[in-house]
């Protein structure tokens, strides 16, 4: 007698039932709740401000009474957009951008290769170029009105010692910006020297001991390795030094007060003394938010570009 094979398929193990990607109900409110402090802080600090910003724009507000004052609607903006001492202003914060953004991104990523090859000290080379970065503002400034005070600074004494005409620092134009554009360069350099540092680490060292291998010398390890994989770096520096540049405030308001004959007043300086000066708040108010979009548009910009970048290197 034979027997007839069973036709009927081996049993498959059965599918293994789809993941849930939706976040538990417990996890969302333990991130609800460890980003609530964040979010308090900054819709009080930030959003609250701006928004309060907003609405005493719209009024002739003043800061020696209480109230709004009267209603202007779109007036203090019109005005603000009609001002040339405004734009002069915006113009002395451009300017100074272009004074400070690009020695302070190359000298930064120079300094931090030289650093990064430099076999003894390296540790103090790097205390010694961020230091100057966590003095105080006014300190800083107080120290270079010492260099720069004819007669008695140290920068006259050095230029009469070699037989130069002494420039005025502090009383003309073209001197106050010298001024305070090597003050921001000594003062500021260490931020961005430490962001090429951190990347610079970052790169494997079997790079650098492939291309040593193929013979590449020091300076061509520079060049075609480090330099364009801190392309990133780069941009993310230079973005954040155009945004500081044009927030200048501190060193031109305490080194030069804006002078001589507000020949230096960066923008900031003229909301300043519009607004705690004049008492013309409601006017302040409009400036800072029109100075305010320019801000974001820049950023807005930036990081466009990036993303197409980002998009065309994946395509």
């Amino acid at each position: 007698m034979t027997t007839v094979a069973s036709t009927r398929p081996a049993s498959t193990p059965s599918r293994p039932a789809a993941l849930d990607h939706r976040t538990p109900s417990s996890e969302r409110r333990a991130g609800l709740l460890l980003s609530a402090p964040f979010v308090l802080v900054y819709l009080v600090f930030v959003i609250g401000p701006l928004l309060i910003g907003v609405v005493v724009s719209l009024f002739n507000t003043t800061t020696v009474k209480s109230g709004l004052g009267e209603w202007v609607g779109l007036s203090n903006y019109t005005k603000v957009c009609a001002d040339p001492l405004f734009w002069q202003a915006m113009w002395h914060s451009v300017l100074f951008t272009l004074f400070t953004t690009p020695p302070l991104v190359v000298l930064a990523l120079v300094f931090a290769v030289l650093a990064a090859r430099i076999r003894r000290g390296r540790v103090f080379y790097r205390i010694a170029f961020f230091a100057p970065y966590v003095v105080p503002s006014s300190v800083v400034a107080l120290i270079f009105l010492w260099i720069y005070t004819p007669q008695v600074g140290l920068a006259p004494k050095f230029f009469h010692a070699v037989g130069l005409p002494v420039p005025d620092f502090i009383g003309s134009t073209s001197g106050g910006w010298t001024a305070v554009v090597l003050m921001t360069l000594w003062w500021t350099f260490g931020f961005n020297f430490v962001l090429y540092t951190a990347a610079i680490q970052d790169v494997p060292s079997d790079v650098y001991e492939a291309a040593a291998i193929d013979g590449a010398g020091p300076w061509q390890q520079i060049r075609f390795i480090t330099v364009p994989l801190l392309g990133r770096t780069t941009s993310l520096v230079l973005i954040l030094q155009i945004l500081a540049s044009l927030k200048v405030f501190d060193q031109i308001y305490l080194l030069l007060g804006g002078g001589p004959d507000q020949s230096t007043r960066p923008v900031i300086e003229y909301i300043y003394d519009t607004g705690f000066t004049s008492y013309r708040g409601g006017y302040g108010a409009a400036a800072t938010l029109i100075y305010f979009a320019v801000i974001v548009a820049i950023s807005a910009v930036w990081y466009g570009l990036r993303r197409w970048r980002a998009t065309r290197a994946a395509a």
